[in-house]
């Protein structure tokens, strides 16, 4: 697809007339990887935001020849306050401005709560929450003021049980995401949460997590999840879950008392 083109079958945004400009947060691997594609295909240039930065070089020489699209590299550990408020700076430029922010970057926490020392929870916390927080401020802030921008949060199905730090993390994900959604409205800002169940990637791998015993009807498809992501955004929906089979888990877990949410959780502990 040539640079600049969009899908027919996409809604058109407010930003179609000219080269829109995506800013992806942990673009080096997994989700953040194939937003990177999916965006560069469309023609979208290209904010890559990671630690890694050997990986962000590779991606965007990958995206630059086969989109011919500009793919600038921003290294940047989320964790730290100093890197993050450079990349909230980025977001907030008017002069070369960034029409959909995806905060894609997370960590597993293998461990539980009291297993895990305090120094990697408040990573933990700092990077799936605090960086969530500041950079969706800082692109909403700046979308609002120019009436259009999409905002794009990786949550997870977790997010709708009682697992520990990692649900409740995606748990502030979620909400915080449907409450912006709602102070946007007639903005023409849009706030999206993103909450995929199992998706084949490196996640679980990077996080040294054994997901092996997961039967294969669990696991989603990383193009199939973005894919969706980004249509439920220009749809303006609050929250995306993608398929059938766990939008069905998460109107299940709607429906269920909490005991029963927490006691999987607990009794998979117990086994360990």
């Amino acid at each position: 697809m040539a640079k600049g083109a969009r899908s027919a079958a996409a809604n058109t945004p407010a930003y179609a007339c000219c080269m829109p400009t995506a800013l992806i947060t942990g673009a080096s691997a997994g989700l953040g990887l194939e937003f990177a594609r999916q965006y560069a295909e469309e023609g979208f240039d290209l904010v890559l935001v990671a630690r890694t930065g050997s990986r962000l070089h590779e991606l965007a020489e990958e995206c630059g020849s086969r989109f011919g699209v500009t793919a600038e590299v921003l290294v940047a550990d989320l964790v730290d306050r100093a890197a993050l408020e450079r990349v909230a700076e980025r977001v907030r430029s008017t002069e070369a401005p960034i029409d959909v922010l995806v905060n894609n970057a997370g960590l597993g926490l293998k461990k539980s709560f009291t297993e895990n020392p305090l120094e990697r929870e408040e990573a933990a916390f700092d990077l799936m929450c605090r960086a969530v927080l500041v950079l969706s401020h800082a692109a909403a802030t700046t979308m609002k003021g120019r009436g259009s921008g999409e905002i794009i949060n990786v949550s997870s199905v977790a997010s709708f049980i009682a697992g520990g730090t990692y649900s409740a993390a995606k748990a502030y994900v979620t909400v915080f995401t449907e409450g912006l959604a709602t102070e946007l409205a007639g903005t023409g800002v849009t706030a999206t949460a993103l909450c995929p169940g199992f998706t084949h990637t490196e996640f679980h791998e990077r996080g040294e997590m054994d997901v092996s015993n997961l039967p294969e009807i669990a696991w989603l498809n990383a193009p199939d999840v973005v894919r969706t992501a980004i249509a439920d955004s220009r749809a303006g929906k609050a929250v995306s879950v993608p398929s059938v089979r766990y939008q069905a888990v998460v109107g299940l877990l709607g429906l269920i008392p909490r005991s029963l949410v927490r006691g999987p959780v607990v009794a998979a502990r117990r086994r360990r």
